[in-house]
């Protein structure tokens, strides 16, 4: 059995060839800056699903967060390896992931707009190296972190438009206390941050919406996209929820900026597992 997954900090998304015929599962993220090995072993422990094939898998590709040097592919490997036991497992970034879903063979830029952002440039053959995925502290402009921050940030200061802030109070009834709480002294702050972005889905009409959101992909774009020499030469392909379900204003603003718009999946998963089939030959080997 072969298993491909897509790891962001939220969630995994996981895909199996198996007597040929493609499963489906899903696990929280996997991310090793905020999970150690014996974290990971027990997150997938959990899942009952991924459990009862854990004596069949052969191959594990893993494309995750967080996964952008040796010593942090070693930790995902040893936390899956536990209980993946008998399977050779790859380890690489998401960003080479999301390349291989949207990029497949050819040039372009590829953008992660998710709970975190990113961007490469890839060549068509190899992913050239930037200055960005700085993490939800230093960076992270356009991302699901970001936008929550910026909503959560207009409400507590008391920016927000009165009828709005009405609607985010009933959403999000917490206090300020418990807020500084949550984001300073309980795990996984970049996620709950970026929950708060989930205002933005049902009053993306509204005029201050839109301007946090068309400023937060400008921002993006400045920061980002317009550090690479090419960008109004290659398509520019996004991966992740803030990109899909905001592709409205993210498409304008790139048309904006002079850059060709590319692909725009929520997620890469599957285009993803289609590649590494046909990228490792498994298909033909597995039927």
């Amino acid at each position: 059995m072969i298993l491909v997954a897509d790891s962001g900090s939220s969630k995994t998304d996981w895909m199996g060839y198996h007597n040929g015929e493609t499963i489906k599962f899903n696990t929280p993220g996997i991310n090793p800056y905020f999970l150690s090995e014996q974290e990971i072993t027990k997150l997938i422990s959990k899942n009952e699903s991924l459990l009862q094939y854990a004596g069949e898998v052969k191959e594990i590709y893993f494309f995750g967060a967080g996964c952008s040097s040796p010593d942090k592919h070693e930790v995902v490997s040893n936390g899956l390896s536990a209980v993946f036991s008998r399977a050779f497992i790859s380890v690489d970034h998401d960003l080479l992931g999301s390349v291989y879903a949207t990029c497949g063979s050819a040039e372009g830029l590829n953008c992660i707009l998710g709970t975190g952002s990113n961007i490469c440039y890839f060549d068509g053959k190899k992913i050239h190296d930037g200055h960005h995925g700085l993490g939800y502290v230093l960076g992270d402009e356009g991302s699901g972190t970001f936008f929550g921050k910026k909503v959560l940030l207009s409400y507590l200061y008391g920016k927000m438009p009165s009828t709005l802030a009405a609607e985010f109070k009933k959403s999000f009834p917490a206090e300020k206390e418990q807020i500084i709480t949550n984001v300073y002294q309980k795990p996984f702050p970049n996620i709950y941050l970026a929950s708060f972005s989930r205002f933005m889905a049902s009053h993306k009409d509204h005029p201050f919406i839109q301007e946090i959101l068309r400023n937060g992909f400008q921002e993006f774009v400045d920061t980002n996209v317009k550090d690479y020499p090419r960008y109004k030469n290659v398509p520019c392909h996004f991966v992740g929820s803030i990109a899909y379900y905001y592709q409205d204003e993210l498409i304008s603003v790139l048309q904006e900026n002079g850059i060709e718009a590319g692909k725009i999946l929520q997620k890469p998963i599957d285009e993803l597992f289609s590649f590494i089939l046909n990228k490792e030959g498994i298909a033909q080997q597995a039927s």
